[in-house]
């Protein structure tokens, strides 16, 4: 078995409204201590959390942690801070398995008059008992629909940019046969995990539009998006993933895991965890969930 669990973990949210990086790790290891890959959203560096004191920079003291785990980051806020230093805001991938190439890719950010900020997603290539993947660490923006469903093109472009790479025979090495080249060629394969905090609900515009067939007049189109939680629980609305423990609101569904047409006979199960039950509790309103595949 092969399992990926994806968190927002909100800048490591505490209960107490602190930042906690030991509480995060700590609740991954209650839920899912064999996970192979973790894909994290919002991990943050020189904000302050809630109550007002440093969140630090996570993105060290997670790689610090986690030792024995190759890890891959992408920011999507890169700032000044006042200090000199600077502010930062992104995604990480943490895998047991060899991480065989890291692209990083800005995702579309037109204007609109609402609260807004630059989003990325993380493709991180693995070499994986089922073969080399694909896996896509996104997090989408939760104001804008207009900017959701520009980012949710961009997505769709880039798997079909990936089907094109894997389709197209190229050797490894660069011009003149020079293997350690910046030209050689390293393969994307075309099975692929697309995962994170997408911002959207099950059925709406966005969802629907990510899932759609593509069809670019040939035969060998791109496999399609399949929802990974209608493939392990066929008929079964979505378990939600954020808002669990406001009173003042519904829980919602944003966070997803989608695999490749290909992939889907692959998928085992998918499990949503409730972080705020039992002895250990996070902070975050999201949720992590649990893809496996076999």
């Amino acid at each position: 078995m092969f399992s990926v669990l994806t968190w927002n973990i909100q800048s490591a949210r505490s209960p107490a409204g602190g930042a906690d990086l030991d509480g995060v790790l700590a609740c991954i290891d209650r839920f899912a201590p064999d996970a192979d890959v973790l894909c994290l959203q919002e991990v943050a560096c020189g904000f302050r959390a809630r109550d007002g004191s440093p969140c630090g920079d996570q993105f060290a003291g997670l790689a610090r942690r986690l030792p024995d785990w190759p890890c891959a980051s992408a920011w999507t806020v890169d700032t000044l801070a006042p200090n000199g230093g600077r502010r930062r805001l992104g995604s990480m991938v943490f895998s047991r398995c060899p991480i065989i190439q890291v692209l990083r890719h800005s995702l579309p950010w037109p204007a609109d008059a609402v609260p807004s900020m630059p989003h990325v997603v993380l493709e991180a290539t693995l070499d994986t008992p089922l073969g080399r993947l694909r896996l896509l660490n996104a997090h989408l923006e939760v104001f804008s629909e207009r900017q959701r469903l520009a980012q949710v093109e961009a997505l769709r472009a880039l798997q079909r940019e990936a089907w094109s790479h894997a389709r197209q025979p190229r050797s490894d090495a660069g011009p003149g046969g020079d293997p350690d080249s910046p030209f050689a060629f390293v393969p994307r394969p075309a099975p692929a995990l697309l995962v994170g905090d997408f911002n959207m609900l099950p059925g709406s515009g966005s969802h629907q539009a990510l899932l759609a067939p593509f069809e670019d007049g040939s035969r060998d189109h791109a496999p399609p998006w399949r929802d990974a939680w209608a493939l392990a629980h066929p008929g079964r609305p979505h378990a939600p993933t954020v808002g669990l423990h406001d009173p003042g609101g519904a829980p919602l569904t944003f966070d997803y895991a989608f695999v490749s047409a290909d992939l889907a006979p692959r998928v085992r199960g998918l499990q949503v965890c409730d972080m705020r039950v039992g002895e250990l509790e996070s902070g975050s309103d999201h949720q992590p969930l649990l893809l496996e595949l076999g």
